[in-house]
């Protein structure tokens, strides 16, 4: 077991401090992150489980407050090849989502293990693909759970033209299937959708929107609702005004059964973007009770330029939506573009070594400055933050790349590599209720450190983020307490 404790810094926060006081390794294991599958799984019956899979088979691994492993349960049901899984933890008890691939066919089952990680029933197997002769290519099955774990949704979804085709299945936490459906959405052009998201009574709700132009930006956009077992979307459009909207975020407030929408807007369709778009969403009216259109003030423009003289808009792509309890919102954003090259033109970066070339073209994953905006429930900009941050790297898909994020409640706290060519460091950026903004290092630099994948981390409960680490063909999780 690794152990390393790091004194960081203290950040006055509302009505709480929030400092990093411990990051805790997990002890190596075996791995190979070309063939293997890992995740951070969550918390059950007071121990944290991790999982990796490994030619001896897929594992789970129950970890104690120290990240001394104290129980390792082998996923024996699983077959040979796994597709993707997805957990789904309880104070008793963490259900397994899991795809396999069998003969021609991806397969969806689920599964429920006790708090210890043991097999309590047979698996249910959920739907099935053929994958065609190149083999599996795609996401063939998808989930979604509801905020108070209740309701699980296992669906297919797919944009065929200028309609939107869903088939899915409603199950409970004891994995008991209550609501099938497949239903329809048709536009009178190409229609696209986003990310679903599901609230505690089950009603499904899918952003749609038609792309138009070079930037694929939308001139209609919908809110797609479905009803537990229903046969028909019911389509509440939100009209953009000439605009042409872009990266929409979906948040549910389930406590007063709202929509929240907050994403990018343009004046014209093959333009930068000009300004934020933020609407409400009533569900028992079915009707949009904001929608605001909020331009870049000239002092956000200026802060902007700082970071990139050139659109410095460009490439952001919303990633969290935070509704604050005055009707407020903070807005967290991204940098996120992928490029391809020659693999005979330069440019190497840090990790380039995970990834040998064995094609003409690489392809190279940037992933580059986080932005959070603060508005009012009025529209008015309260403060704004850009956290500094350029990271890239060819042919792993960005595996190092993104940050992950936890939610004190209080203070949002970001951790991200900073690599370059020569060295990586991991770094921590906190900001406060009111935006004050603190960017340090934490961890001590060597070749002997792990290389942390903070997209994988995964935030366990309200001060603890458990992030995946690679070193050479090993696995490990640290542990970051805050």
């Amino acid at each position: 077991m690794i152990y390393l404790r790091i004194a960081l810094f203290y950040l006055l926060c509302l009505p709480l401090r929030l400092c990093a006081q411990d990051v805790i390794y997990s002890e190596y294991e075996k791995f190979d992150f070309h063939t293997g599958e890992y995740a951070v799984v969550g918390m059950a019956g007071g121990l944290l489980y991790n999982y990796h899979s490994t030619s001896d088979g897929p594992t789970l691994e129950a970890y104690d407050d120290s990240m001394n492993k104290v129980a390792q349960v082998i996923l024996d049901f699983f077959p040979e090849k796994i597709y993707e899984t997805h957990f789904i933890t309880y104070p008793g008890k963490i259900i397994v989502l899991y795809q396999s691939l069998e003969s021609n066919k991806v397969v969806q089952y689920a599964v429920l293990l006790d708090e210890k990680g043991r097999l309590k029933n047979k698996p249910i197997q959920l739907g099935s693909f053929k994958t065609g002769i190149f083999g599996a290519t795609k996401t063939y099955f998808q989930s979604a759970v509801s905020e108070n774990k209740k309701t699980i949704l296992v669906y297919s979804i797919n944009d065929k033209g200028n309609i939107v085709d869903f088939d899915g299945k409603w199950l409970d936490d004891n994995l008991a299937i209550t609501k099938k459906s497949h239903a329809t959405f048709q536009a009178e052009n190409t229609v696209q959708h986003a990310d679903l998201n599901i609230d505690n009574d089950g009603n499904v709700y899918a952003p749609a929107y038609t792309p138009i132009g070079n930037m694929n930006y939308a001139d209609q956009f919908w809110i797609l609702k479905l009803a537990p077992g229903a046969s028909k979307f019911e389509a509440t459009e939100m009209r953009l005004d000439t605009k042409f909207a872009a990266s929409g975020y979906i948040k549910i407030d389930n406590a007063n059964k709202r929509l929240y929408f907050g994403g990018f807007y343009a004046d014209r369709k093959n333009g930068g973007f000009d300004g934020i778009i933020y609407a409400s969403y009533d569900v028992a009216r079915d009707s949009f009770l904001t929608k605001k259109f909020i331009p870049f003030d000239h002092e956000l423009i200026e802060a902007a330029n700082a970071r990139n003289k050139k659109h410095p808009f460009d490439n952001y792509q919303v990633q969290h939506l935070i509704i604050k309890n005055d009707g407020g919102f903070v807005l967290v954003a991204e940098v996120h573009y992928i490029t391809s090259r020659s693999n005979y033109a330069p440019g190497m970066g840090f990790y380039s070594f995970y990834s040998p070339y064995t094609t003409t073209i690489v392809h190279e994953y940037h992933f580059n400055d986080i932005m959070a905006l603060s508005y009012d429930k009025d529209g008015t900009r309260q403060w704004d933050a850009f956290i500094p941050k350029e990271q890239y790297s060819q042919e792993d898909g960005g595996l190092f790349s993104s940050y992950a994020l936890l939610n004190s409640g209080g203070t949002l706290a970001f951790v991200f590599n900073d690599f370059n060519p020569s060295q990586s460091r991991i770094k921590l950026a906190t900001l406060s209720a009111d935006g004050k903004k603190d960017i340090r290092s934490f961890t001590a630099e060597g070749n002997d450190d792990p290389d942390w994948m903070p997209g994988k981390g995964k935030q366990v409960a309200g001060r603890i983020l458990i992030v995946p680490c690679l070193h050479k063909k090993q696995i490990c999780f640290a542990k970051v307490v805050f």
